[in-house]
């Protein structure tokens, strides 16, 4: 079983291959039989098999293509970058199933997530103060209504009010206003493709 304890501060560069092998496996083979590739944990290295949350963003001509993943870890993080590619391939509600005339063209990106910690902040506009551009992802968290971005979200919008005003939004929280009792997460990501 994966290992829930610390795992290495960043991943190898072969690691990082095997990782973007195993999202492309898992996809070709979603095209052609219609089911995610199946890893067996043991195989891959140590650092493979920690429990740690990913996210698969695919992209098809530039345009984004699916992303699905996981904040929390839950499972070894080889399966974890496995499933979500076939899930951002074939199940994000957003864009009908990954096509094999798509392949060709389809670029990957995988995140690796840190654990999430929560922020203390009093207002919103001191949130504002604490966040780092270009490092940290958030989950904002209200009720039972929960969204995030990831780092990668400032590359399209660099000022943290407009960062959090889009995340408020994508959560489904008024833009406009600040309701008390919301929390917000943040995590770092180490990203490749």
């Amino acid at each position: 079983m994966g290992s829930t304890s610390s795992p290495p501060q960043r991943l190898s560069l072969d690691e990082r291959q095997t990782l973007l092998r195993l999202a492309r496996g898992s996809i070709v083979q979603g095209v052609k039989l219609g089911t995610p590739l199946q890893v067996s944990q043991d195989q891959y290295p140590t650092s493979l098999q920690y429990h740690r949350g990913s996210f698969v963003t695919l992209h098809s001509e530039g345009a984004l293509r699916g992303c699905i993943g996981h904040l929390e870890a839950h499972q070894p993080l080889v399966v974890d970058v496995v499933e979500n590619a076939y899930a951002a391939a074939f199940r994000d509600p957003r864009f009908p199933p990954l096509r094999q005339a798509e392949l060709e063209g389809l670029d990957i990106h995988v995140a690796v997530l840190s654990t999430p910690v929560p922020i203390r902040f009093g207002s919103e506009q001191e949130l504002l103060e604490i966040l780092r551009p270009g490092v940290d992802g958030l989950i904002l968290q209200y009720g039972h209504r929960k969204g995030t971005f990831l780092p990668s979200v400032w590359e399209q919008l660099p000022h943290p009010a407009d960062f959090l005003n889009h995340l408020k939004r994508k959560t489904g929280l008024p833009v406009t206003s600040w309701p008390q009792g919301i929390t917000a997460l943040r995590y770092e990501t180490e990203s490749f493709s």
